[in-house]
């Protein structure tokens, strides 16, 4: 009843590389027990990979802070968490595809790591900038004064002082990095985890933080994987922050999984499409100087560059080879020297169609261009993404202004706007991607995800997790009814859905703009990890009922999802098999019964609709021999179906 263990799969990992270093070893169980687990032989490993291991002492380039491999664990141990979901809170429950998750996201991650390992798209996370008041997070590293003394390297045995006092950080300054390093360390390997092998993770940071946030990136997706620290001037006129800059931008860092990803280009601006002013029978196109310019545009730097293009103006015909009436065109420098063109003769060769020659105006000369067309294949030309962003609609006083339009003034501080996180959303994802925001807030990047489908007719998914923060008892959130930032985020994406689509008009018809909430929280099984002493006549009727008696057969069913690595957004159905309650997640994939007094008879219908996997309860059954007959009966239907019984 617990999420994977991440360790145990990155021992498999080493088995299929190097099976010769893993052996099973045999391990004493709290109960008394034996169990034979996979360990990895040190002293073998070590050998295959020598020299090429760090020795004890060697000095390396590393980025650390106290408590950093207790972070690093912590990524890797199981959750026994569960979610649970409330129907009342959702909008569209049975029938949408997206989720909004209330609950620690870093026991969230760990959740969705069973089913959506490799799966999602693009992550886009807004996480706390660390700016003093934003800090709500707390994974068990605080630390006393001595203990961060003891551990921060400022002190040696004796308690002496090795650094100069005049160096040293203050201790709130040196806890204060430590602490959000411990926060966001964990959750983003977690996350790296969930990305698929062509995945793209986009995180908002400030100065507080870039630079740290910068490191472990490097260490957690790999420094070759770094794409981007795009800047966005988000408040045009400045900040009154600091006593000698106004800070008007803040950062987006920018990480591929692998090398695999391939960014969407963007569209042309209106301004950009009126630079393709000629026309021909391919479209609309604008003309490039094949002549190479700026650095490098010599001959002498590329001879091989520079070569004659021969053109008759008798036929407007372009060749590499002369005729009798051709005339001969070099790459020529503005002071008469040689330079070279941009493409060598294979390439010329083969875009041959594409250039054109014309006589340059007041030079009697002739010069020639590539033809660059606005639009191909049926598909339009687009361009990169910029680096350096400085556009109205990216600002915060335009998000303000957005989020104010939909909810009650100043009932969530900073929004992001929601059209810049639709920008990263067209370059990183396809019209199919599901997207996860694990720092959910106003739920900015659920209504950006809308907005992008209604755009283009695209059916992405989003996936939102918010820590249920309960909102300041005085706050204008409270006096409108919002007790946790959660119902902020759900009623705003409820209220974005409906402006969206109805904006959207007909192509917004099918559109799904709801969203299935989910809670996080402990396990839906009884604790009957109970040892022999602590075990007692009086607790015996207690283990009857292995389950809590506040649970729902819907809240079994969501926990049985993950473990059989199926989304939480699967569609589900609740239908009647010889008037007993049955779920049926896709179809039947899973059929799933949790109700009570269960027979034969159902077992047997269920069994001939054949489901790739079917779960019921231990207490659902009628009699015992239900269970006797159990296997029999799905042998005898569907030999080929998983069975299993909570």
């Amino acid at each position: 009843m617990k999420s994977g263990d991440a360790v145990v799969g990155n021992v498999a990992k080493i088995a299929a590389l190097f099976p010769q270093c893993v052996n099973e070893c045999e391990e004493m169980l709290m109960g008394g027990g034996r169990k034979l687990t996979l360990k990895i032989d040190w002293d073998k490993l070590r050998a295959e990979l020598d020299p090429n291991i760090i020795q004890e002492g060697e000095e390396r380039y590393q980025f650390t802070w106290p408590d950093k491999r207790a972070s690093s664990r912590l990524a890797n141990t199981p959750t026994d968490k569960t979610l649970r979901p409330d129907v009342a809170a959702s909008k569209d429950f049975w029938t949408t595809e997206n989720l909004y998750i209330e609950g620690d996201n870093l026991d969230v991650l760990k959740v969705l790591r069973e089913n959506y390992l490799g799966k999602i798209k693009m992550i886009y996370i807004d996480p706390p900038y660390n700016t003093g008041n934003d800090f709500i997070y707390n994974d068990d590293f605080a630390q006393g004064r001595e203990e961060f003394e003891a551990n921060s390297g400022l002190f040696d045995e004796d308690g002496n002082q090795i650094l100069d006092p005049m160096q040293r950080n203050t201790e709130a300054n040196g806890r204060f990095h430590t602490d959000w390093l411990n926060m966001i360390y964990p959750r983003l390997k977690v996350a790296r985890d969930l990305l698929a092998s062509n995945g793209v993770i986009f995180i908002s940071i400030d100065d507080n933080e870039v630079r740290n946030l910068k490191i472990i990136c490097d260490e957690i997706f790999g420094e070759t994987n770094f794409i981007a620290q795009i800047v966005n001037v988000n408040n045009i006129a400045g900040r009154s922050d600091s006593r000698h800059i106004a800070t008007a931008h803040e950062y987006v860092l920018m990480y591929q999984k692998t090398p695999s990803f391939i960014s969407n280009g963007l569209p042309l601006s209106d301004e950009q499409k009126k630079e393709y002013r000629f026309e021909d029978e391919k479209g609309r196109y604008r003309q490039q100087g094949l002549r190479k310019r700026g650095s490098g545009a010599r001959r002498e730097d590329r001879p091989n560059m520079f070569y004659p293009i021969y053109y008759s103006p008798l036929d407007n015909v372009v060749s590499l080879s002369p005729t009798s009436y051709s005339i001969e065109i070099y790459p020529k420098l503005s002071d008469g020297t040689d330079g070279r063109w941009r493409w060598g003769k294979d390439t010329f060769s083969k875009k041959i169609s594409y250039v054109e020659v014309k006589l340059v105006q007041g030079r009697n000369e002739y010069d020639v261009f590539e033809k660059v067309y606005l639009g191909e294949d049926g598909e339009e030309r687009t361009m990169k993404m910029k680096s350096f962003l400085l556009d109205a609609r990216f600002t915060s006083d335009t998000a303000t202004t957005e989020y104010r339009s939909l909810m009650p003034a100043k009932t969530f501080e900073s929004p992001k706007p929601s059209n810049f996180v639709s920008l990263l959303a067209q370059i990183g994802t396809s019209k199919d991607s599901i997207i996860l925001d694990f720092f959910s807030g106003s739920a900015t990047t659920a209504h950006a995800v809308m907005k992008l489908n209604a755009e283009d007719g695209g059916k992405r998914k989003f996936i939102m997790v918010q820590l249920p923060e309960v909102t300041d008892e005085k706050s204008e959130a409270r006096k409108a009814g919002y007790e946790t930032i959660c119902q902020i985020g759900e009623e705003r994406i409820r209220r974005a859905g409906e402006k969206v689509k109805d904006e959207a008009g007909l192509q917004g018809h099918n559109m799904d703009t709801g969203f299935r909430v989910l809670k996080l929280d402990s396990s839906n099984m009884m604790d009957v990890y109970y040892t022999p002493d602590e075990f007692d006549n009086s607790r015996l009727l207690d283990s009857v009922d292995n389950v809590k008696a506040d649970r729902t057969p819907l809240d079994l069913l969501f926990q049985v999802l993950p473990e059989l690595g199926i989304e939480l957004s699967a569609k589900i159905e609740e239908k009647e098999v010889n008037g007993k309650k049955v779920f049926f997640v896709n179809g039947t994939y899973l059929i799933a019964t949790f109700d009570i007094e269960v027979n034969e008879s159902t077992v047997t219908e269920i069994a001939k609709m054949k489901p790739q996997y079917f779960v019921m309860r231990d207490a659902s059954a009628a009699n015992d021999n239900v269970f006797d007959n159990f296997e029999q009966i799905f042998r005898h239907y569907s030999p080929d179906s998983i069975r299993k019984i909570l």
